[in-house]
């Protein structure tokens, strides 16, 4: 009922800027045993529409015995994520009981709000002293995950960081958060090229099994290949989508996949990263016949990451 209760604005509100449910809440998903977890999860992921739950970025609270050995909340949360990856699975493949069923995937549509905010996305790209990983490469695993809900969540959450420039440089770092195969993983499918443009590409990109399956939501895609746009931003991100083809990639997925939104996101991109930088000459024929797409309308705000409210039957 809370669930479906918190669509309406004056219940949101209510809910989320009170200090004592929100510890309620929080103390229920960070217990083991609690059955309800799934659908606090949810509850959790309606609150975050609230500008007030950013609250909970800096919020420190009592340790959750076996769950974490942090005490802030997003620390907890982020690791009861992860332990609940698996949960379908790790049953020897029987129907799960409720408890093993508790895979809190919705946590990552709480992610994708709390990123919207400066200080959530601070938290996702600074190490933590707990266990010294820096959480966005903990949800980057996730982008080939066979939970929609976990890749949908996890691709906006990715998106929000990526508004943050200053964020780019070890967002792209291989030594750091290495971002780059997890988000053009899902956008390549069971297409071959050449040797020339195969070698250049990130190892994880090269001779990919001829099942290989591109991520079937066009949303998703499309999220990712915005993601690609902002890391635009800089020179040096532009270069680096150049030097490891990144364009075969995406001209592989506006060949292949029918819908107007993912054309057009590789539209956008495609004459970003095919245009000459300012003061480099008018380019080659070929360049310039790559970049016959859209004009570039610009990065996409943070209204398009909002993830509509859950609600349940």
């Amino acid at each position: 009922m809370l669930v479906n209760l918190s669509g309406d604005e004056e219940v949101l509100k209510e809910l989320a800027e009170d200090d004592a449910f929100l510890e309620i809440l929080l103390k229920k998903v960070t217990n083991p045993k609690e059955k309800a977890a799934s659908e606090i999860t949810m509850l959790l992921a309606n609150l975050a529409k609230s500008d007030s739950i950013k609250r909970v970025v800096t919020l420190t609270r009592a340790i959750p015995e076996g769950v974490s050995t942090s005490s802030k909340a997003m620390d907890q949360l982020m690791d009861c994520f992860i332990k609940g990856r698996d949960r379908r699975t790790e049953n020897g493949g029987k129907p799960a009981s409720s408890e093993e069923d508790k895979t809190y995937d919705y946590l990552s549509y709480f992610f994708a709000d709390i990123s919207k905010f400066e200080e959530g996305r601070a938290y996702f790209v600074t190490e933590q002293e707990y266990d010294s990983v820096i959480p966005i490469t903990k949800l980057t695993v996730f982008t080939e995950h066979r939970s929609h809900i976990r890749r949908r969540g996890v691709a906006s959450t990715i998106k929000n960081v990526a508004f943050e420039v200053s964020s780019h440089p070890a967002l792209i770092s291989e030594s750091e958060v290495n971002l780059l195969p997890y988000i053009l993983l899902p956008l390549a499918g069971p297409e071959e090229f050449d040797d020339k443009e195969s070698s250049e590409m990130l190892p994880d990109l090269q001779l990919l099994p001829p099942d290989k399956e591109r991520d079937p939501d066009p949303e998703i895609l499309t999220t990712h290949l915005e993601t690609l746009l902002l890391l635009t931003s800089t020179r040096e991100g532009r270069d680096t989508l150049r030097n490891i083809q990144v364009y075969p990639l995406v001209r592989e997925c506006h060949m292949h996949v029918d819908d107007e939104g993912v054309q057009e996101a590789c539209d956008r991109l495609v004459q970003v990263i095919m245009r000459d930088e300012e003061g480099e000459g008018e380019g080659t024929a070929e360049a310039i016949e790559k970049a016959k797409m859209l004009e570039l309308k610009g990065q996409s705000g943070n209204d398009a990451d909002e993830e509509k409210v859950v609600e349940i039957f």
